[in-house]
């Protein structure tokens, strides 16, 4: 059986994070991630003699399994794996790998002998063979690289947590770059000057879809050598890392001048107050201020995003995250603000949720930058996408769906109200160059306005059905079915709130609304089953995603009443379920369907059999489509114990009670009763108690029986569904995955989504007709009935009411 790529990633976190101990997570990421880098390229590269990496004899990692258990391990480590390493690749830097001898962080001892020895443990699964790694974006090594990251950066902590930009974020930089819209050639530059762990600038390389070159600098040691491994792991051996401050000391230079990028991508520091250290920046000598302003001295943020605009080329596109408040705050940020604008270098700014980022819950935005067309520069195009995320632990988080919103319409420029717009310069500059993103789009909902002479005289008001125009468009008969006139702007429901929902779902045109849906989905269904039923072994699984995605997406827009990006979201959430197992499964071995055996190790070591499964034919599915009469017993026999079993709880609750029938045994079960029966079957008295207890023998009887049956039959059709998969063919497995299980699947979730249009239009009539339903005068009548029939009771008593 071949482990679930999501199992790997969850099994790796979990074995890791229960080694750690009370090590700090962002130290104890630096020995995890390097033993993975080092599983990796010794399966990798042992061996190969044209590598990009040499592994030295004795230094890969079948030798450091070797050491486990070892006094002297952690010692041995550094020198007999690491120290010949880096002497091999100069690419490699001893500062870049943790001191595997660290009592201090490790342990001493003992403790530090098994804390070295379980980790490398968790690497030597025969799931984590890299040997095999395509050179592609399907490696199972990066992904697992990144989710590790993930989970560190969480448990890191504020301030430790800004090694790793947000995968999503990340590809949304990289996309609205469209760096692959663009010539490139392997000499394309690609730089992130901040670059942290290496993530942000990995996903513009995807992105490019071609190789091209890469540049970074990183402060921090320990990251930088983190951002070296992560390019070797991601099939970029030969991008160059820095490690330094790239204000104060920027590596990246041609001679003295600072080395031109034609793309330069950065997620720095936010509002750095220590960014002037070792900088006169009136005395740059990189220029990197002149002509924009000097940034205050405790706020580094525009410091960071100059010297991104200093190193694009002339035709160089770029983008920063900083924070909200580069747009709005004034005094020297304003001035440089103002400059940029006016020079055109502005290209679109896109505001994000807040709560995004490891280091931090403050909003921030991304910032476009082209220097292509800053001449000719008319305006700036502005996206508020503050609203769309979902929540994920104690950090916000970009759905796919608001991913591929963002990066279309922002790359092209469409203008959606309350979303996005393209903003004028003139505009701008009347606001005095302050680009607050709510000066400009209201991206607030629409407030539920109450309506005082409706509460006063009854009646929905016409504009709170008005703003439900979406669905009168699609079925305008609908709305004369719903309402009817009462007073000019004002109209009551033609029948009562129950019976709103029954009303809508019956009506010809929402009935023709649905019946277009299902064929709308039919035909998408028709053109999904053709590409995944010819799937093959070694297909590439995120172009598998990407197509299916991309085709279910452009099929849906444009539809009425349903949200095209909510249908792509419920097929990235199946992906993300189940598909992604299931087609990593295929292109790593066919279209194989094995059964096997799902076994137990208890505490004492013993194993235990808990039946068998399968996971790319699952056995519910494989039972429900080829064993449907067989099923059908069972639900029967299920059925029938059900009914016999509530029968008997029914009985001894009727006669349970201290005169009862099964008073006089303290427990009921067949040797009491049987018991109680030989007791009393000759006393005449006892008829009636006799009879109860019976009944109970045989309605006990009825259940054993039947509960016999169903284990047999349940048994007999576990022993058929497991002989099956082996006569299963290459068609029928391809047919009961697609057709069974996917596409089945996604149909029951985009009718929930159907559904949910029509409740959506219900709970809003419904809230409408009962806030409204009853005016003043009719409740202030109520009120009037109410206080007479209390003050007739109180005089009835002797109290008089005044």
């Amino acid at each position: 059986m071949a482990i679930r790529k999501s199992e790997l990633y969850s099994s790796l976190w979990a074995s890791c994070d229960a080694l750690r101990g009370g090590m700090d997570a962002s130290q104890y990421k630096d020995y995890v991630l390097v033993l993975l880098f080092l599983k990796y390229i010794s399966d990798k590269f042992a061996g190969q003699p044209y590598a990009p990496l040499v592994i030295p004899d004795g230094s890969g990692f079948a030798d450091m399994i070797a050491l486990k258990g070892k006094a002297e391990i952690g010692d041995r480590i550094n020198k007999q794996i690491i120290a010949p390493l880096v002497a091999a690749n100069q690419q490699l830097s001893q500062s870049d790998f943790p001191d595997f001898n660290d009592q201090a962080k490790l342990g001493s001892g003992k403790e530090l002998v098994d804390r070295l020895t379980d980790l490398i443990a968790i690497f030597e699964t025969p799931a984590l063979n890299f040997s095999r790694n395509r050179a592609d974006d399907d490696d199972i090594l990066g992904d697992a690289y990144e989710y590790l990251m993930r989970h560190f950066a969480v448990e890191s902590g504020k301030s430790k947590g800004q090694f790793l930009t947000p995968a999503e974020v990340s590809r949304v930089k990289a996309q609205v770059l469209q760096i692959d819209s663009d010539d490139l050639k392997a000499s394309t530059t690609v730089c992130d000057p901040f670059c942290g762990s290496g993530s942000l600038l990995l996903k513009v390389a995807a992105q490019a879809g071609r190789p091209v070159t890469l540049y970074g600098q990183e402060k921090d040691a320990a990251t930088s050598g983190l951002a070296r491994m992560n390019m070797i792991l991601h099939g970029n051996p030969t991008a160059i890392i820095w490690q330094g401050n790239t204000l104060a000391d920027p590596k990246l230079k041609e001679g003295e001048q600072l080395k031109q990028f034609d793309y330069v991508v950065a997620n720095p520091p936010f509002s750095d107050k220590r960014w002037s250290t070792g900088i006169d920046a009136a005395k740059d000598p990189h220029s990197r201020f002149e002509g924009f302003g000097i940034p205050p001295a405790k706020q580094g943020d525009y410091a960071y995003l100059l010297h991104i605009v200093r190193t694009l080329k002339s035709t160089g596109r770029g983008s920063c995250i900083l924070p909200h408040g580069v747009l709005f705050r004034g005094n020297a940020e304003a001035e440089i603000r103002k400059n940029l604008i006016q020079r055109g270098l502005i290209q679109g700014i896109i505001g994000l949720p807040a709560n995004l980022f490891y280091g931090t819950g403050i909003p921030a935005c991304i910032l476009v930058i082209d220097k292509r067309d800053a001449g000719s520069r008319e305006g700036i195009f502005l996206v508020d996408a503050s609203k769309g995320f979902i929540k994920d632990g104690p950090k916000n988080r970009l759905r796919e769906r608001d991913i591929h919103k963002i990066v279309d319409v922002f790359t092209r420029q469409l203008v959606v109200p309350g979303y996005s717009r393209f903003v004028p310069n003139e505009e701008i500059a009347g606001h005095d160059y302050n680009l607050n993103l709510p000066r400009y789009i209201d991206s607030s909902e629409a407030e539920d306005l109450q309506d005082i002479e409706a509460h006063l005289r009854g009646g929905i008001p016409e504009r709170d059905t008005d703003a439900l125009g979406a669905y009168w468009e699609v079925c305008p008969q609908l709305r004369e079915a719903l309402f009817r006139p009462l007073r000019p702007g004002y109209l009551e429901l033609a029948l009562p709130p129950a019976e709103v929902k029954a009303t809508i779902t019956a009506h010809p045109q929402f009935a023709g609304f649905l019946a277009g849906m299902a064929k709308h989905f039919a035909a998408w269904r028709q053109q999904a089953a053709a590409q995944l039923l010819a799937l093959e072994a070694s297909c590439h699984p995120k172009a598998v995603i990407r197509e299916l995605s991309e085709g279910l997406l452009t099929h849906y827009q444009g539809q009425p009443l349903i949200d095209a990006y909510a249908v792509y979201q419920l097929l990235l959430d199946q992906w993300a379920e189940t598909m992604q197992d299931d087609v990593y499964a295929i292109s790593a071995e066919g279209w194989r369907a094995e059964p096997y055996r799902v076994l137990e190790t208890d505490k004492k070591g013993k194993t235990k059999d808990k039946g068998w499964a399968c996971d790319l034919v699952p056995k519910e599915l494989l039972v429900r489509q080829l064993f449907a009469g067989d099923l059908e017993l069972i639900e029967a026999l299920r059925a029938q114990l059900e009914e016999a079993s509530s029968r008997l709880a029914e009985l001894e609750e009727e006669h349970g009670g201290e005169e009862g029938a099964f008073s006089e045994l303290d427990k009921i079960n067949k040797a009491a009763v049987n018991t109680r029966i030989k007791e009393i079957r000759k006393d005449p008295e006892a008829a009636e108690e006799l009879a109860v207890l019976r009944e109970w023998l045989e309605l006990s009887d009825e259940e054993a029986a039947t509960k016999k049956a169903l284990r047999a039959a349940e048994a007999e059709l576990d022993d058929q569904a497991y002989g099956r998969y082996d006569s299963l063919t290459d068609a029928e497995v391809r047919e009961l995955v697609v057709q069974g299980k996917w596409l089945t699947t996604m149909e029951q979730a985009i009718a929930s989504e159907v559904e949910r249009v029509s409740q959506a239009l219900t709970s809003r009539l419904k809230e409408l007709g009962e806030r409204y339903g009853e005016a003043l005068p009719a409740i202030s009548q109520r009120v009037e009935e109410l206080e007479a029939r209390v003050a007739g009771h109180l005089e009835r008593m002797g109290f008089a009411w005044n």
